[in-house]
C-alpha cells in the first residue's frame, strides 16, 4: 500500500498535477478544432485494415493489446506535430500519414491477392514479384480503393486543420513521448506471459505470436496495424541477429563442406512418377491389420514396409513437427525452446516442394484445417508448395463433416486441385479422422459422426438400433477405418484419372497414439516403457515397387532423403541429418526429445544402455557422438538459419 501512496502523491505533485491539467486543457479546447479530425485518418487505417483481413481465423487474443499499441501510436502521429511551429507540424504530420497510407494500400493489396499481410522480409525477393504487381493492383478488392480515397480526403483535410503555432512547446512534445513510451511498455502486458516450456499450442499464445513475429496476419491481429509496421521493420531491417561463436561457424562450415551426390541402386527408380504423401493422424502401428485397415493392410505388405520406424514426439506440435521433418529433412531443436512451426523465416532451398518444383513437378498441400492453424499457410509457402488448401476454407461445413477424412476426396473443389491430369506432381494429405477425443457422446468428435452415419445405414437396411456408447478402443479403431475409406476413395479415384499406373504413395503416421485418456490400451499392442513407444508405420507403395520389409531402425527425417534418391533427385548428402533408409551403407538410427538412441539393438539413455544388449564400450561411444554431432548440426543449423547464411556469403 505504501508504493500506491507514493504513485498518488507523485500525481498529485503539484508539478505533475500541473502538467496533466495542461494537458486536459488543451485536449478539452482544441479536441473539436483538429485533434479529432487528424487522428481519424489513422484510426480508419486501423478500423479498415481489421476489416480487410476479417477472416483470419485466429482470434485467440486479448483485445486490449492492439487498442493500447494503435492508441499510443496515434497519440504520437497527431499530438507531436501539434507541439511544434506550424511548417515543421505539417511535414511531421504529412511524412506519418504518407508512410503509412502507403503501408495501409500494400498491406491490402497483397493481402487481397494471397491472404496475407506484407512482410517487410519479402522485399529481399522483391524482384521475382515484380511481374505479378500490375495484375495484383488490378485484381485487388475495389472495397480497398474506396477505403484509400476516403482516408486520402480526411488526411487533407487533417493537414489543414493543424494550427499556427507561433513557437515550438518542448515541454508538451516530452509529455508527448513519455505517455507514448507508456502506453507502449503497458500493451505488451496485456498479451499474458510467453510460454517457458515447449508446448504444442505456442502459436496461440497472443505473447509468443508478438515477441516471434513470424506470422503476418497473427502478429497484426494482436498488435493492430501501427505496431505491426513498424516492429516488422525493426525486426527485418534493424534487430541485430544473435552472434554465431568462433566455434559454430567453424563446426557448421566443417559440417556442410564434407557432402556428396547421394547414389545408389535405388536412384531413379520412380523417375517420372506422380507422388502423392499421406501422413496419418495418430493412426498406431497396432491399427493398420486386416479387420480395421485393409486397404493400408495391404498396400504395406505388397510395397516397401519400414517395420521399424519411429516418430518423434516432443510437446511442441508433434502433427506440425512431422510435417516439418518431412519436407525439411529437420527436427525441432532440442537444446533451445522453438517450436518447428516458427521457422517459416529460415530459408530451406533443399526442402521437398524445392526440389520435386526444380524438377517440373506441381506440389500442393490438403488438410482440414485451415491455413492459420500452426501457420501452415505461411509454413507451406515458405517452404516451397505452390498451395496449401483447407476444407474448412474452401468449403462450407456446418456439421463437422470435414472432420471426416473422406472428405478431402469427395470434396469436389478439392478433387480438382488434388488431381493433376497434366504434367506431374507431388500431394502432400494430411488426415484428421484419427484425432481425439475418442468417445460417441461428444457432437465435435469423429467418432460421434461416423456412429451416426454407421446407425443411420443400418436404420435405412430396416434394422433397429438402440444406442451403445463406445469404449476409446473401439473408437480408435471406428476412426482408422475412416482414414483407410479415404485411401480406398483416393485410390479408385486415381485409377479413374488412369493415375494410377504413374503414382507413387506413401504413408506415414505423425505420431503414436497418445491422445487416448486410458494409456492401458497402448500396453496390449507395443513396448510403452521408454521412447520405443514412438514405432509408427511409414510404409511405399504403388506400381514398380517391389515388396520389401526394412528392418533397418528410421524415423520421419529419414523420408525426405529417401523419396529424392527414388526420384533420381539429386541431392547433397549433407543436406539433411538423416539418411537414405534404403542405401545399404545407411546403419539405422533414430534419436528422441530426451537425447536417447536406438538402433534397433540397443537403447540407450544418458548415453548408457538401458534394455540389456551387448555392443562395445568403444561403438557405444561412437554412437553416443553421432547423436551429439547430429543434433547439434540440426540445432545450429536453424538457430543461425545457415541455408540463408550460406548463400548470402
Amino acid at each position: 500500500m505504501g508504493v500506491l501512496y507514493k504513485i498518488r502523491d507523485f500525481v498529485h505533485s503539484s508539478i505533475i498535477k500541473g502538467i496533466f491539467v495542461k494537458i486536459r486543457d488543451f485536449i478539452k479546447v482544441n479536441y473539436r478544432q483538429y485533434i479529432l479530425w487528424m487522428a481519424l485518418p489513422f484510426m480508419l487505417m486501423d478500423v479498415f485494415i481489421y476489416i480487410f483481413g476479417s477472416d483470419i481465423s485466429y482470434v485467440s487474443y486479448n483485445v486490449l493489446s492492439p487498442v493500447f499499441f494503435s492508441l499510443a501510436w496515434i497519440i504520437l502521429f497527431v499530438f507531436l506535430p501539434l507541439c511544434f511551429k506550424r511548417n515543421t507540424g505539417r511535414f511531421l504530420y504529412l511524412l506519418f500519414s504518407i508512410l503509412f497510407l502507403a503501408l495501409f494500400l500494400v498491406n491490402n493489396v497483397y493481402y487481397s491477392m494471397t491472404k496475407t499481410f506484407f512482410d517487410f522480409s519479402l522485399m529481399e525477393s522483391a524482384g521475382e514479384g515484380a511481374p505479378y504487381m500490375i495484375e495484383a493492383i488490378k485484381n485487388c478488392n475495389p472495397l480497398v480503393y474506396v477505403a484509400f480515397s476516403i482516408i486520402v480526403v480526411f488526411i487533407i483535410n487533417g493537414f489543414k486543420k493543424i494550427p499556427e503555432n507561433k513557437k515550438s512547446n518542448h515541454e508538451l512534445a516530452l509529455v508527448v513521448i513519455v505517455i507514448f513510451v507508456t502506453l507502449h511498455l503497458l500493451a505488451p502486458l496485456t498479451l499474458g506471459k510467453a510460454n517457458t516450456s515447449l508446448t504444442w499450442s505456442s502459436w496461440r499464445n497472443p505473447r509468443n505470436i508478438y515477441n516471434s513475429f513470424n506470422d503476418a496476419n497473427k502478429s497484426i491481429k494482436v498488435s493492430g496495424f501501427f505496431e505491426y509496421s513498424v516492429r516488422n521493420f525493426y525486426i527485418t531491417f534493424l534487430k541485430s541477429e544473435e552472434q554465431i561463436s568462433e566455434e559454430d561457424i567453424e563446426f557448421l562450415n566443417t559440417t556442410y563442406d564434407n557432402g556428396k551426390i547421394h547414389k545408389n541402386k535405388y536412384t531413379g527408380n520412380l523417375k517420372g512418377k506422380n507422388l502423392i504423401i499421406i501422413q496419418l493422424e495418430g493412426t498406431d502401428k497396432w491399427l493398420i491389420n486386416k479387420e480395421d485397415t485393409p486397404v493400408m493392410y495391404k498396400m504395406m505388405n505388397e510395397g516397401i514396409n519400414f517395420n521399424n520406424h519411429y516418430s518423434y514426439y516432443n510437446g511442441g506440435g508433434s502433427t506440425f513437427n512431422s510435417e516439418f521433418a518431412v519436407n525439411t529433412g529437420f527436427i525441432t531443436p532440442l537444446s533451445y525452446t522453438r517450436n518447428a512451426y516458427s521457422f517459416n523465416k529460415n530459408d530451406f532451398p533443399n526442402s521437398l516442394a524445392n526440389l520435386f518444383k526444380n524438377n517440373g513437378y506441381s506440389v500442393n498441400a490438403f488438410h482440414m484445417n485451415d491455413g492459420e492453424y500452426y501457420s501452415r499457410t505461411v509454413n507451406y509457402l515458405n517452404w516451397g508448395y505452390d498451395n496449401y488448401y483447407g476444407l474448412s476454407e474452401i468449403d462450407s461445413y456446418s456439421n463437422y463433416e470435414h472432420y471426416l477424412d473422406r472428405e478431402l476426396i469427395l470434396n469436389e473443389k478439392f478433387n480438382q486441385l488434388m488431381f493433376k491430369e497434366d504434367g506431374n506432381f507431388v500431394d502432400y494429405i494430411i488426415a484428421y479422422s484419427g484425432h481425439l477425443p475418442f468417445n460417441n457422446t461428444n457432437p465435435k468428435s469423429v467418432c460421434k459422426l461416423l456412429y451416426d452415419i454407421d446407425v443411420h445405414e443400418k436404420e435405412e437396411a430396416g434394422e433397429v438400433i438402440d444406442f451403445v456408447q463406445m469404449s476409446e478402443e473401439e473408437c480408435a479403431r471406428r476412426q482408422a477405418r475412416e482414414t483407410d475409406y479415404m485411401v480406398e476413395l483416393l485410390l479408385k479415384n486415381l485409377e479413374e484419372k488412369n493415375l494410377l499406373d504413374n503414382t507413387i504413395i506413401t504413408i506415414f503416421t505423425d505420431h503414436y497414439l497418445y491422445t487416448l485418456e486410458d494409456q492401458t490400451i497402448l500396453a496390449k499392442y507395443k513396448e510403452t516403457s521408454n521412447n520405443l513407444i514412438n514405432n509408427t508405420p511409414w510404409f511405399i507403395w504403388g506400381k514398380g515397387i517391389k515388396k520389401n520389409k526394412v528392418s533397418k531402425v528410421t524415423s520421419q527425417l529419414n523420408i525426405l532423403p529417401t523419396l529424392l534418391n527414388l526420384y533420381g533427385i539429386s541431392y547433397n548428402t549433407n543436406n539433411y541429418i538423416a539418411e537414405d533408409a534404403l542405401d545399404s551403407k545407411y546403419n539405422g538410427i533414430v534419436f528422441f526429445s530426451d537425447y536417447s538412441w536406438y538402433d534397433g539393438n540397443v537403447y540407450v539413455e544418458n548415453g548408457e544402455v538401458t534394455n540389456k544388449k551387448k555392443i562395445s564400450k568403444s561403438k557405444l561411444e561412437e554412437k553416443n557422438e553421432y547423436i551429439s554431432y547430429i543434433t547439434k548440426k540440426n540445432d545450429l543449423t536453424l538457430k543461425y538459419n545457415y541455408f540463408k547464411n550460406k548463400s548470402s556469403n
